[in-house]
Order: C-alpha cells, then structure tokens, then sequence
C-alpha cells in the first residue's frame, strides 16, 4: 500500500511512522508513506498557501491552487483509489472503515490546516471525508497518523500474529474480552480459572461471552448496529 500526505507541517508526522509496528511495516515494504510540504506548491516565492475567505469572518483558509497543483501532479505518479480529506465534519472513523480502506493499493490524505480548505477541491477532488471524532484539532495530521496506523496494522504481513488483528475491540460490532499474563496470582489478584484450563474451545466461549457483557456495559450502541 501507498499512502501519500499533503500537509503544511510534516515535521508533526516525523515521528508516528519511524517507531514500532509502522516502521516495521515500511521496512518489510508493505507499506510506504509518503508526506509532502504544500508549500512546495505555494503561489509564490513566500510558500503562500492560505488567504482571506471571501466574506469575511475569522480564520484563514487554504488556497485553491497549491492543492490542485499538488493533488494533479501526483495522480499523475499514480491513480489513488482515495482522496481522503480529514475534516471534522467528515463521516466518523471506525473499524470498518480502517478494514475496507486497508484492501486499497494508493491513498492520498489532505491535512486540513488554519480554518480549512477552499470549498472547490472537496467538490473537485476529494472522494472520501473522514473525521477522527466530534472536536476540533489544529490540523488534520495527527488524523491523519491515526488514519494510517488504524490501516497499516491491517495490512497481511504487518503483525507478526495476523490473527491478532481480527480480535481487536470493534471487530464483529463487539469490545475485545479482558486480557491477562503473568503471574496467576498477584497480591491475591487471580486469572480466572478458564484461561488456564488447556481448553481451548471453553476459552474461546469464555472470550465470546466476555465480549458481549463488555460491549453491552459500556457500549450498547455496538449492539443496535448488528
């Protein structure tokens, strides 16, 4: 998978990728990001990238032309399955849709900055609105380093154990069950007993049931989805 970003603060995305399982990711080659200074399509020799919005009101806007330029010079690299654009007034995150974006080759994600982006490239451009949750950030790059991670942990080959993944919380519309390690006993605080009776289909029932009394205690709107 191809991930390519378009921001006007890419030192904020330095990090996310070059740690843990993403750049593990990266460097078996399944996946490759890819973060890209708007500035580098600025209008003019000052990296100008946002101005005024017409009609007055507080708060800058980014500009029409250093993103169409931007967007039109790397579709030309490569055809993007989608071009997200992180907004809170997007359509909200969640598993599903990190599974269904997981099985696409090339995404571009626009990092909305300052008040937002010019109306025209959402209409023009972007096929795919996504919000991380109902506030507001300061741009769309810490979304957007959720987005990628959600995803390319999902890729086939990323964890060492793939079938860690499709137990997580949300898969199936249920929390994952209560977890445990070492040691059985600690200050009286005991693993039940089922996780260490060898039997695995009882445990796996175990985990099921666990499931289930979680997502209905503390999110019982999973449940109405199903």
């Amino acid at each position: 998978m191809h991930i390519d970003i378009l921001t006007v603060i890419p030192e904020l995305l330095e990090s996310p990728f070059q740690h843990s399982i993403m750049k593990r990711a990266q460097e078996k080659g399944l996946l490759t990001v890819q973060v890209h200074q708007l500035r580098k399509w600025a209008v003019n020799e000052y990296g100008m990238v946002d101005d005024y919005q017409y009609g007055g009101g507080a708060g800058m806007v980014m500009m029409c032309e250093p993103l169409t330029k931007a967007i039109e010079e790397l579709s030309g690299l490569r055809q993007f399955d989608e071009i997200i654009f992180l907004t809170p007034d997007g359509e909200n995150f969640n598993q599903k849709t990190a599974n269904s974006l997981s099985l696409k080759e090339n995404l571009l994600l626009i990092c909305g900055h300052y008040k937002g982006i010019d109306e025209r490239i959402r209409e023009q451009f972007v096929t795919k609105e996504i919000s991380i949750g109902d506030y507001v950030l300061s741009g769309g790059e810490l979304p957007a380093a959720i987005l990628v991670d959600a995803i390319g942990r999902l890729l086939p080959g990323v964890l060492n154990d793939e079938t860690s993944a499709l137990t997580d919380s949300f898969q199936d519309n249920l929390l994952a069950p209560p977890v445990y390690t070492r040691p059985v006993d600690f200050r009286g605080w005991k693993v039940p007993d089922i996780l260490m009776s060898g039997d695995h289909r009882k445990i796996e029932e175990w985990r099921q049931e666990q499931s289930y009394i979680r997502t209905k205690e503390r999110r019982p709107d999973l449940l109405d989805d199903e």
